[in-house]
């Protein structure tokens, strides 16, 4: 999902986002909230195409993926990974330049990144495993279930989208003001290199993906539709991609933006619970013969 992910990180920066806790990982790897990302007992690397990346993993059972947003890291998901490694073993990976791992020389794509992720299940030598993306992440989580179906068995995606227009366009005006202030600095600065990666964050963000919303109709495996009913995504096109997955659940939260998970991770952690947990279906109402 091309989510602007970045203004939720800047909040969180601020201060303004509070993430509690929702749960307590395993026993050998407990740590406080803001260890996560950096936990020893927990992190490990791999290296794929030259480039190591840094991944940790909490809990027992089926494996969980989580995918994290844009400019972040597995630290945005403190607020899941205790009470999601309850349920699973989870296995949360920092994204290309982010977090503990290597960016290359390589312009960010979401493609790429996706292919970033697939190299992890292969490192681990699993398939068909449940993966839960938010923002960039849902993106990521989209793209790797279309090109590696063998890996993913369900598919949750918050906040996710297929094209940089489906922001609105207080976001798109938002991602240009930045990008032109960013550009403004970087012409003065005698340290480029941070600079030049937020541009690589706001190119993904501006300027991807394009994903050909006829791509939804070859993901078989039930897809959670995840948005806040104040997203940074526009709600017609969180429709449009509910519509277009073959096997589909959909969840507006009343009340929340693109950051709920972050703000109300215990109502987003039930809501990813049930959908994971429970037998899939597909209800509809035409089918209670009211008008037989």
């Amino acid at each position: 999902m091309k989510t602007l992910f970045f203004f939720a990180h800047i909040v969180v920066v601020a201060g303004l986002v509070t993430l509690l806790g929702g749960g307590q990982a395993t026993a050998a790897t407990q740590p406080a909230a803001n260890a996560y990302g950096s936990n020893s007992a927990a992190g490990n690397t791999f290296v794929f195409n030259g480039n190591r990346f840094y991944y940790e993993t909490y809990g027992s059972g089926l494996p969980l993926l989580l995918i994290h947003g844009n400019g972040e890291s597995i630290n945005i998901f403190k607020g899941q990974i205790g009470a999601l490694s309850r349920h699973h073993k989870v296995i949360a990976m920092d994204s290309r330049g982010q977090g503990k791992s290597e960016l290359g020389t390589a312009a960010l794509t979401y493609e790429q990144m996706a292919e970033d992720t697939n190299a992890l299940l292969e490192q681990l030598k699993l398939d068909h495993v449940k993966v839960l993306g938010w923002s960039d992440g849902g993106i990521i989580g989209l793209l790797l279930t279309i090109h590696h179906p063998d890996k993913v068995s369900m598919l949750a995606v918050m906040g996710a989208n297929l094209e940089p227009d489906a922001a609105y366009p207080w976001a798109v005006d938002g991602i240009v003001r930045m990008r032109n202030r960013i550009t403004a600095e970087l012409a003065h600065s005698n340290n480029p290199r941070p600079l030049q990666l937020q541009l690589q964050f706001l190119d993904l963000l501006g300027n991807q993906p394009h994903i050909p919303l006829a791509d939804l109709t070859s993901i078989q495996v039930p897809t959670l539709v995840m948005a806040g009913d104040r997203d940074v995504i526009r709600d017609e096109h969180t429709l449009s991609m509910f519509h277009a997955l073959p096997k589909s659940q959909l969840a507006i939260f009343p009340g929340a933006t693109h950051a709920l998970p972050a703000q109300d991770p215990a109502r987003f952690n039930r809501t990813v619970l049930d959908f994971l947990d429970k037998p899939f279906a597909m209800p509809d109402t035409k089918d209670l013969g009211w008008f037989d």
